[in-house]
């Protein structure tokens, strides 16, 4: 059985679960403080960080490399796409959504006030900049959810949370928002404190 230590409140380990739930297999999900980390993370991952998934004598961390290893290893319903261009950039995608989105999020829980502020119009920024294609798309890649909905879905979760409010044109990614978090699988991987992240 797979076995993912697990923040409560950790966006990268969201998206695991996520994934998890997608696929409806067998698992096992551990809960960790992430402000109180257990001796064995360490141990597990040598940055001291989660998501960590173990299963038998496999350790694996960093959000995407578990991600995609579930999705090899089970795939159905493949979230990442087969074809190899497409995989190819789906995974440009989410390296720019590190780079781009993700890395800021760090710099808001982290940061002093005036880097935490730029931090939230630089998020607030890039995702208005990809609000359009959710004019003329269901998801991420078209009409078939995938992996870069999964990845992005944390984030979009927490923006009240992070204090980053959308502008107006923004309004086409907030639908898709609510779209993506009403899919069950979305639904049962939130854990208390991210369902208190919402009013």
């Amino acid at each position: 059985m797979m076995i993912l230590y697990s923040g409560t409140s950790c966006p990268f380990s969201h998206r695991c679960r996520i994934v998890l739930y997608e696929k409806g297999m067998d698992f096992e999900i551990r809960d960790v403080d992430v402000h109180d980390m257990p001796p064995e993370i360490a141990a597990m991952n040598p940055y001291n960080q989660v998501p960590v998934l173990v299963e038998r004598d496999l350790i694996l961390y960093e959000a995407n490399i578990i991600n995609e290893y579930i999705d090899e290893r089970f795939p159905h319903p493949q979230l990442m796409p087969p074809d190899p261009v497409m995989r190819a950039r789906a995974r440009l995608f989410l390296f720019n959504f590190e780079r781009d989105l993700y890395n800021h999020v760090r710099e808001i829980q982290e940061g002093a006030q005036k880097v935490a502020d730029k931090a939230r119009l630089i998020i607030r920024d890039n995702l208005t900049a990809i609000a359009p294609i959710f004019a003329k798309q269901k998801y991420m890649l078209g009409e078939d959810y995938s992996m870069l909905d999964v990845a992005i879905a944390p984030l979009l979760w927490r923006l009240d949370h992070y204090g980053i409010v959308l502008p107006k044109q923004a309004a086409p990614l907030l639908k898709y928002a609510e779209r993506i978090f009403s899919r069950p699988a979305f639904i049962d991987a939130l854990t208390p404190v991210e369902k208190a992240m919402r009013k």
